[in-house]
């Protein structure tokens, strides 16, 4: 299992935890626009870091996004796993094919 089904997991898991006691299931409870606003906060935080060129600081942002991804995707009921079949089906498919498949 890797470290990204681990996090899946955890989130998934304190979905239905305490809000006093875990900051997912705080997010959670406020809501899937509350947990896109955070996610969106999070993005750009790591967009600036990924500008100025701080390695360390732009991993720790990236990993701040992947979790607020999870924790927005948990909101609205998508899992990981669909997440990464849509990847799978995707898969040897050039980027530009696919936009221009979405764009009809």
């Amino acid at each position: 299992m890797s470290a990204l089904d681990r996090l899946a997991a955890t989130v998934a898991a304190r979905a239905a935890a305490d809000p006093d006691g875990s900051w997912t299931a705080k997010l959670l409870a406020r809501g899937p626009e509350k947990c896109a606003e955070k996610f969106g906060e999070e993005a750009v935080e790591a967009v600036i870091e990924a500008v100025k060129g701080d390695r360390d600081r732009l991993t720790a942002e990236a990993a701040d996004v992947l979790y607020h991804l999870l924790v927005m995707l948990q909101a609205r009921g998508v899992t990981l796993d669909e997440v990464l079949a849509e990847l799978d089906r995707r898969a040897g498919t050039s980027g530009l094919e696919e936009k221009a498949r979405r764009n009809r």
